[in-house]
C-alpha cells in the first residue's frame, strides 16, 4: 500500500498549553480519509504541520512521496487546501479571485472552474465578502479542486453549511475522487457526514491519535454486549474493552472494539452468557472512543 501522508514519531509543542507527543498517520493514497475529533483536539495543528505551516520539534512527514517541510514548495504544488476559516481578499470578485489563484497553478483545469462556477451557481461578479457563508465554502472547494492536485487537504469544510449546500460539495468531493484517483483528507466533527464519504477514518483527542482504521473495520467490529454472569475480573481479553456498566436490568453492558463473533466463546468461557449484541453507528462509537481513552488517561 501507498501513502498519500505519511506521519512518524511527530512531536510538536505550542507553549504550555498543548502537545502533540507521538503521532503515527497514515493516509493510502487515492482514499478518502476522515480525521475526527472533538474541538481543540489537534486536528488543525496536524494539518498545518502536513502543509509546513508549522514546524515540528522531531519526527517525520512525508506528503505524496516528499519530505515536508524539506520539499514544501514542490509538495504545495500538488496539493489543494481549504482552511477552516475563509481566507480569500474580501474586495475581489468571484471572477477576479479563479484568475488569480489559476496563475499561481500549471496544471489549473479552467475547464472544471467553469463548469463548477455554473455547478455551484456562483455570480462571478459579486465580491468574496458579499458572499453568503455556503458561496463562499463552494468558491474554496471550487479553488482547491481546479487545481488539479493529487491531495485535497480539507479543514472542516462544511461547518456551519446547511445540508443542501453540504450536499453540493459532497458530491463534487466524491466526484474528483473516481475521476483523478486524487486522495482527500477531511477534518471534521460532523461524524454522521464522514460516514457516508470516508473510507479510512481517524480519531484524535488532546492531541493523541485513538485510532486509525478502515471504515467498515471500525462500523462493524464495534459493538455493545450485554451481558449476564460475567466476574469482576476478566484478564486480557481478545477485543479492546472500551467500557464496562451494570445496565438497568440484569447483568452489564459493555461497549467492544475489535469484535468478532467467534469471540462470544471467550466470553462464555469466563461463566458469562451474551444476551445481545448490538451494532452501533460511527458516531456512537466515536463518542464511546472518546470515553474510554479519556477514562484510560485519568487512571493512568
Amino acid at each position: 500500500m501507498t501513502y498519500a501522508i505519511e506521519i512518524e514519531r511527530l512531536h510538536y509543542r505550542a507553549g504550555k498549553g498543548f502537545e502533540i507527543p507521538a503521532l503515527d498517520l497514515h493516509v493510502p493514497s487515492g482514499s478518502i480519509y476522515g480525521f475526527l475529533g472533538p474541538n481543540g483536539s489537534g486536528k488543525t495543528t496536524t494539518i498545518r504541520l502536513i502543509l509546513g505551516l508549522l514546524q515540528p520539534l522531531s519526527g517525520r512527514i512525508t506528503v505524496l512521496g516528499d519530505s515536508m517541510p524539506q520539499q514544501y514548495a514542490r509538495i504545495l504544488r500538488r496539493v489543494g487546501y481549504v482552511p477552516e476559516q475563509p481566507h480569500l481578499d474580501a474586495t475581489m470578485t468571484v471572477r477576479e479571485l479563479i484568475a488569480f489563484q489559476s496563475a499561481f497553478y500549471p496544471g489549473w483545469d479552467r475547464a472544471r472552474a467553469s463548469e463548477l462556477v455554473q455547478q455551484f451557481e456562483l455570480d462571478q461578479a459579486q465580491l468574496f465578502g458579499r458572499l453568503s457563508k455556503g458561496q463562499k465554502a463552494k468558491l474554496m472547494i471550487l479553488l482547491a479542486l481546479a487545481q488539479c492536485g493529487a491531495l485535497l487537504v480539507l479543514d472542516e469544510p462544511t461547518d456551519g453549511l446547511d445540508p443542501v449546500v453540504r450536499r453540493d460539495i459532497l458530491s463534487a468531493l466524491l466526484t474528483y475522487v473516481s475521476e483523478r484517483g486524487a486522495t482527500i483528507f477531511i477534518s471534521s466533527h460532523l461524524v454522521h457526514e464522514l460516514e457516508r464519504v470516508c473510507d479510512w477514518i481517524a480519531v484524535m483527542d488532546n492531541g493523541r491519535l485513538i485510532t486509525e482504521s478502515p471504515m467498515d473495520k471500525l462500523k462493524h467490529g464495534t459493538k455493545r454486549l450485554v451481558v449476564t454472569g460475567a466476574p469482576a475480573e476478566i484478564g486480557d481479553p481478545p477485543f479492546q474493552l472500551l467500557s464496562r456498566e451494570r445496565s438497568n436490568g440484569a447483568g452489564e453492558q459493555w461497549v467492544v472494539r475489535n469484535w468478532e463473533p467467534a469471540m462470544a466463546g471467550y466470553v462464555e468461557s469466563l461463566g458469562a452468557s451474551i444476551r445481545d449484541v448490538i451494532d452501533l453507528d460511527l458516531e456512537d462509537g466515536f463518542v464511546e472512543l472518546l470515553r474510554g481513552f479519556r477514562g484510560r488517561a485519568v487512571h493512568s
